[in-house]
């Protein structure tokens, strides 16, 4: 074998360039912006090769991953390498089991934050939490928890293609951190259904609420008005997680734009208005 021959076999093939794929927003730097979203890529950092790393890094950067799909427990992908014909990649997640959910939902439940936070669409901070208490995890913490397989001849797994998933794949979670939990085995209703159950049963059974209930002949002198004045405490404050209808949402295919740059001016112009509304010209603190 000549130097030419030996120094050709043993670099890494280049891509074949296409202008169809799914091209990440990071053009350097972090990938994500989201906690949960860094914790998926540090994941991926301590499972794959840092040389397989870097160029799977690269191809997410220029746009080679064609598709990826959303499957149940898990995502297909189809990535363009150096071959004519794509690499089809998989990544499959082992779902938490029925039994498990349910101690995970009651552990949720006894934290007012985390429903809250949950019911208004946001990944508290904390959430891990509940999952260890259960003895379980949200993010594989066992590479028998997240299974990969690549059509590439490439000998190593993850392969570089699958690298490059992963890294389009924070992105989504850093858009849609609810992904996480379908690819567990629960849906964003289900865990929210889950969740409002145990409040109402937390808060008392129907018989005890219906005693509550004054029957209508005592208030029809008052229908249109309050025996008592109404009082209201109100405490606004921004969300965890800024912009979080937007960034749920995900960027539309029809949309060249990047969505909270082109809607988050207007989204955040609107807030003000409907607080200036609401509670007038507040003083600064």
């Amino acid at each position: 074998m000549s130097r030419y021959d030996y120094y050709s076999y043993f670099q890494p093939s280049q891509p074949i360039h296409t202008d169809e794929g799914i091209k990440a927003r990071s053009k350097k730097g972090k990938f994500v912006k989201n906690w949960w979203a860094k914790r998926w890529i540090d994941t991926l950092e301590r499972l794959i090769d840092a040389g397989r790393l870097r160029r799977g890094k690269r191809y997410a950067r220029q746009g080679q991953i064609l598709s990826i799909e959303e499957t149940k427990g898990g995502i297909k992908a189809k990535v363009q390498g150096s071959r004519a014909t794509p690499y089809k990649v998989s990544l499959d997640i082992n779902p938490l089991t029925d039994a498990q959910w349910e101690k995970v939902i009651d552990a949720l439940a006894d934290q007012a934050i985390f429903t809250a936070q949950l019911l208004a669409g946001e990944m508290p901070q904390d959430i891990e939490e509940a999952f260890t208490q259960v003895g379980v995890s949200l993010f594989p913490e066992k590479s028998a928890e997240l299974v990969t397989k690549c059509s590439c001849p490439d000998y190593a797994n993850p392969c570089k293609h699958v690298a490059a998933v992963h890294y389009i794949l924070g992105e989504r979670f850093d858009e849609d951190p609810f992904m996480l939990f379908r690819l567990r085995g629960r849906t964003q209703e289900q865990i929210l259904e889950a969740l409002r159950s145990r409040r109402a049963e937390a808060a008392g059974d129907e018989e005890a609420v219906e005693e509550q209930v004054v029957p209508l002949s005592e208030t029809v002198a008052d229908f249109w008005g309050s025996s008592q004045p109404l009082r209201l405490k109100t405490a606004i404050k921004p969300p965890q997680t800024e912009l979080p209808i937007l960034k749920r949402l995900g960027q539309p295919n029809f949309l060249d734009r990047d969505l909270i740059a082109t809607l988050g001016p207007a989204y955040q112009a609107i807030t003000q208005a409907a607080l200036k509304t609401a509670f007038g010209d507040q003083p600064d603190e």
